[in-house]
């Protein structure tokens, strides 16, 4: 009885701080929507929108790394055990010794990136060469944004540290800062469209927006040092030196990086080779890629998040079976909601893309489009949710060079796949790569998890019945588009309704059928108490 009641105890812990980061991570995602509704009714899918995106995705590509996982995953179990032994004094020096490299170290790197800025953007995106006033541009407004990447890297290192202190609410309320300050950017668009040459259009009409993210930089930093004021963890600036436990954390933070970036790596690379595709391509891409974030980011990223803490701890036990039924519990959770969401870009896509963006420069050429790629990542986005709800595993029993190595082949497998798909399939062949070359990682991963008996064969029941109520809610979502699209009432002729009825009949099929098998998360309903 009392293991049983600790085990409870455990999930609804569990459970308080998943739904805190989730809901925060819905909201910044939510944001993240009207941000991108904003850029595709001023910028739609043209060069303007081609080289903001281009020019944010270096610094938004490490904020991915270290914000959505690299920094915590390498950091924390270093932490932890440097707190353990030597005492939280000796575990906030060893915070602010990789507080100075890592800046130090970003500095110099955005230095580097400014000067040989047209080679990066030929790299990262080789077909604006075709185009020079969209290059010219691309180069300019990446030259704004790059001094973001060692403002969020250092968030991530302080939410690493409070994360540490299970105050997670700072690092989960970091993104939306962002995409308020991407909102107020994208609202000055307007008043920019008199500029008259072709570079200087492209450039001012983008400009806002790159702005926007240093604003946000200051407003993230500022926001964590009061967080780290209040759990009395601000940390100081120290002379440069690496300890013996900061090579220990340096040397866990590549892999991490690779392993936790190997999604964010592989979405890279679809950027770099749609830019060989078409104009619009990597637009395309960027606002189906948005939809997928959402049940990834407020699922995986919260899961990925929230366990780290407890299989770290429960791994300096050597409790291998706590280990496999809080794998267990995450997987049943991610597997609720990632599938359903899958079954519904795959089914109804073109009225998601078309509802959500379907407005003013944005035409319905770009929403069929858009469509076509979302579809080819739905096929990955169960995936992408489990593979950051079994990378924590691996980080917490300090095996991060496991993941780097499953996550170099993803990449692998990604670029080779993309590279036979892409004369075929276009752009949408770049986008089911990935989400195949995810699926990959996840079966590599789950084998040696089960192999280790970290996880069970009895975790996947949940899964398997999640599949077949998401069944039933397609089946419905597909008859009810039938219904729509035959209907002539004028108010169901544009997407958004058709959207919003859609989707109460996928929640409702969902739902009824899943509370019909009994595989609702509880938590849903009612407040776990730790």
């Amino acid at each position: 009885m009392a293991r049983g009641a600790e085990h409870k105890k455990s999930d609804a812990k569990f459970d308080r701080h998943f739904r805190q980061i989730g809901s925060l991570t819905a909201l910044s995602r939510l944001l993240g929507f009207v941000r991108d509704i904003c850029l595709a009714q001023f910028l739609g899918a043209g060069l303007a929108a081609d080289a903001f995106l281009v020019a944010f995705k270096l610094p938004n590509l490490f904020r991915r790394l270290t914000a959505d996982g690299a920094m915590t995953n390498a950091f924390l179990p270093v932490f932890s055990e440097v707190r353990q032994k030597a005492g939280r004094a000796a575990a906030l020096t060893l915070a602010a010794e990789i507080q100075t490299l890592l800046f130090l170290a970003l500095a110099a790197i955005v230095i580097l990136l400014e000067i040989f800025m047209p080679f990066v953007i030929w790299v990262l995106a080789p077909g604006f060469a075709d185009t020079p006033a969209r290059f010219e541009a691309t180069i300019a407004l990446a030259r704004v944004t790059i001094p973001y990447l060692p403002m969020i890297s250092l968030v991530a290192l302080w939410a690493a540290v409070t994360n540490a202190h299970e105050r997670f609410f700072g690092g989960a309320v970091a993104p939306v800062i962002l995409n308020i300050c991407l909102i107020g950017g994208a609202l000055l668009i307007p008043a920019l469209q008199f500029a008259t040459t072709p570079t200087s259009h492209i450039l001012w009409l983008a400009l806002p927006l790159s702005v926007a993210v240093l604003v946000a930089g200051v407003c993230q930093m500022a926001l964590m040092q009061r967080m780290l004021l209040k759990i009395d963890a601000s940390l100081a600036w120290r002379r440069p030196h690496i300890s013996p436990a900061g090579r220990q954390m340096w040397r866990a933070f590549v892999p991490a990086a690779l392993g936790a970036g190997g999604l964010q790596i592989n979405l890279l690379i679809d950027m770099i080779l749609a830019s060989l595709v078409s104009v619009g391509a990597i637009s395309w891409l960027y606002y189906s890629d948005r939809i997928v974030q959402l049940p990834l980011g407020v699922i995986g990223i919260a899961l990925g998040t929230a366990l780290l803490p407890q299989l770290s701890k429960l791994e300096s036990e050597q409790n291998k079976s706590e280990v496999a039924n809080r794998l267990g519990h995450s997987l049943h959770i991610g597997c609720f909601f990632a599938i359903p969401a899958a079954v519904a870009v795959i089914i109804i896509g073109e009225v998601v893309i078309g509802g959500l963006f379907g407005y003013g420069a944005f035409t319905a050429t770009d929403v069929s489009m858009a469509a076509a790629s979302l579809a080819a990542y739905g096929v990955g986005l169960p995936a992408f949710v489990i593979n950051k709800t079994f990378q924590p595993a691996f980080f917490a029993s300090q095996r991060g060079g496991l993941v780097a190595k499953i996550s170099f082949l993803m990449i692998i497998i990604n670029v080779t796949g993309s590279l036979l798909l892409m004369p075929v399939l276009g752009h949408v062949g770049l986008a089911l790569a990935t989400g195949l070359a995810s699926w990959v990682s996840v079966i590599i991963m789950g084998v040696i998890l089960l192999k280790e008996q970290r996880l069970t064969w009895q975790a996947f029941r949940g899964p398997l019945a999640v599949c077949v109520a998401s069944a039933v809610m397609g089946v419905a979502l597909a008859l009810g588009q039938s219904v729509l699209s035959a209907l002539s009432y004028e108010l169901l002729s544009s997407a958004l309704p058709q959207l919003l009825i859609l989707m109460m009949i996928g929640l409702v099929s969902y739902f009824a059928i899943a509370g019909i098998m009994r595989i609702i998360p509880p938590f849903l309903f009612r407040r776990g108490k730790a």
